[in-house]
């Protein structure tokens, strides 16, 4: 029996959302060329440097809220309703959160759309990062609201599941991956606050012109205090991955149960606090609160290096019970024919990349350097394009038997397709985070500045245009191949015999019961991380709004 048998009702809401993955993914990459060939001047005749905003602003929609938004509740109602071997309580209540996600998602694209037809009387080339003085249409606004809201539904049904099954199971430890996805849909909650208010209280009044002028640091401050935690909250689902299944198909256990918990609850609790490191350039924010967030941030590292002791002892672990010998010679007893294998792998090894740009971009001076240049996208493309993205796709090709009955189809296809990936990426942010290094900047259309010498240290700017369209058209071809392989297998008929899909997960080497059990006590950490913003955030937003809401305040402006 199958995921798909067990739990069908279940299972077709994790193929919608999937499917409105997919199409965003595959949307949003197809965006992605048409930026990359516009910016490096290889085809600058294909919309105006106007356009330019809107395309830019529906790539960073679709790709960085979108897919992940969707994919991510798709994997956890599959993992908690697995985990917990039950059922949703009420599934019109589930429908009814996914559609109003569907809804939030089609308002603010169709409204992003507007700002290149000329018949749709919308605009929102506000970019991914909406905060003033930038303005968009009310429906802009009002979409991403849904979208959050619909979200928030989500992380309630998988609440309501987990306290059901406690009240059946009073004296046993939470199963890990229900612990991993209501970890993240509380940080979900937490940090979505902060841009809830920002759009409900602020820029949605502001754009329908019942508010004149809102104070722009305020609005940005607003936004980054989830702006940052939202990166979490796109890596700790591929960290479910990582902890849950990747060990399983590497062909062993998870090494430490009582470690993937502790690793889950910091990030919870330290996640949000460390937002203004994004505002070292903002005048209105003191260097002393700066310091201190910079500080913060740096603490982020130990539960990412945690996951990389965790992650590589079960992958390790799984290779010598696949017969590898040696220091380092089980590397080669690892299924890397595994599309599903290689991906997770290859996305692991981006995200070690990442991390060296993230301690750059974190520290208070160095940021200096790097900040508002193309290193800040070359980045982004390691942790959430490649880390993430790669992880998602890797393991669609293990659930989706699962979820369907169908034997995965295009199998070659599907093998290539996370290498490609890979190699288009390196190619793509290595030549973005080298021409930040020389200085040129991101979010303009107009890059070039004929009047100005931007040197690198080794190769031309020419060489690493060639480089980042080339990466560019390398992942576009990869995401082609997932997309065949999913539409292939998605269309594909049953077989006449059962398929054998063994979606079980074995037990970890180092089971809960070694971790004390207020690790499972949410209240707790929930309280701390309040404290903890609280104190970080309550200083700089009680002096933002001590002269009022609203001032100093910025007319909008719209591109």
């Amino acid at each position: 029996m199958t995921y798909v048998d067990d739990f069908p009702g279940e299972a077709r809401v994790v193929r919608t959302a999937f499917a409105i993955a997919f199409a965003s993914i595959g949307l949003g990459g197809a965006l992605g060329v048409l930026q990359a060939l516009f910016r490096t001047g290889y085809s600058r005749s294909l919309f105006s440097s106007v356009d330019y905003y809107s395309i830019l602003t529906a790539h960073g929609v679709l790709m960085a809220l979108v897919f992940t938004t969707f994919f991510i509740v798709g994997l956890f109602t599959w993992g908690v309703t697995r985990s917990l071997d039950t059922g949703f309580r009420d599934l019109r209540f589930t429908w009814g959160w996914l559609g109003l996600m569907t809804l939030g998602t089609v308002l603010a694209f169709v409204t992003i759309l507007g700002g290149i037809v000329g018949f749709i009387p919308t605009h929102a080339a506000v970019l991914y990062t909406f905060y003033a003085p930038l303005e968009a249409s009310p429906t802009f606004y009002l979409g991403l609201a849904l979208l959050v809201v619909g979200s928030w539904g989500a992380g309630v049904d998988y609440v309501l599941a987990l306290r059901d099954w406690r009240a059946q199971n009073p004296d046993e430890r939470i199963p890990l991956q229900t612990f991993m996805a209501v970890a993240t849909m509380l940080l979900w909650f937490v940090c979505t606050l902060g841009v809830a208010v920002e759009v409900v209280v602020f820029l949605l009044p502001w754009s329908l012109g019942l508010i004149p002028r809102v104070d722009p640091l305020l609005t940005r401050t607003l936004f980054w205090y989830f702006g940052h935690a939202v990166v979490y909250f796109w890596l700790l689902p591929a960290y479910f991955v990582w902890y849950t299944i990747f060990p399983k198909i590497s062909g062993g256990r998870l090494f430490s149960d009582p470690l993937a918990r502790v690793v889950f609850v910091l990030f919870l609790v330290l996640s949000t606090p460390v937002g203004v490191h994004h505002q070292y350039g903002d005048p209105g924010l003191s260097q002393g609160l700066k310091f201190v967030q910079m500080t913060s941030t740096y603490f982020i590292l130990l539960p990412s290096l945690l996951t990389a002791f965790t992650v590589v002892a079960s992958m390790e672990h799984g290779a010598r019970q696949r017969g590898g010998k040696g220091l380092l010679k089980w590397l080669r007893a690892l299924p890397w024919e595994n599309p599903s294998f290689s991906g997770i792998a290859l996305a692991g090894l981006a995200f070690a990349a990442s991390g060296f740009g993230g301690m750059v971009n974190a520290g208070l001076n160095v940021n200096a350097l790097v900040h508002n240049t193309m290193w800040v996208p070359g980045h982004f493309h390691l942790t959430v394009g490649t880390a993430v993205a790669l992880t998602f796709m890797a393991i669609t090709y293990w659930l989706l038997p699962q979820l369907t009955g169908k034997r995965l189809r295009l199998r070659t296809l599907a093998a290539v397709q996370p290498y490609l990936w890979f190699v288009g990426m390196v190619f793509m942010s290595n030549a973005m985070h080298r021409v930040g290094l020389a200085g040129v900047p991101r979010r303009t259309s107009e890059p070039q500045y004929e009047q100005v010498l931007f040197n690198t240290p080794i190769a031309t700017m020419g060489e690493l245009h060639l480089q980042t369209v080339g990466g560019a058209f390398l992942l576009f071809a990869s995401l082609l191949c997932f997309l065949a392989v999913v539409l292939s297998t998605w269309l594909g008929e049953r077989g006449a015999e059962p398929l054998a899909v063994n979606g079980h997960i074995p037990e970890a080497l180092s089971g809960p019961e070694h971790s004390p059990r207020i690790l499972d006590d949410f209240r707790v950490w929930v309280a701390l991380t309040f404290l903890l913003l609280l104190i970080a955030y309550g200083p700089p937003l009680a002096a933002m709004v001590q002269n009022g809401l609203f001032a100093p305040g910025s007319a909008p402006i719209p591109v």
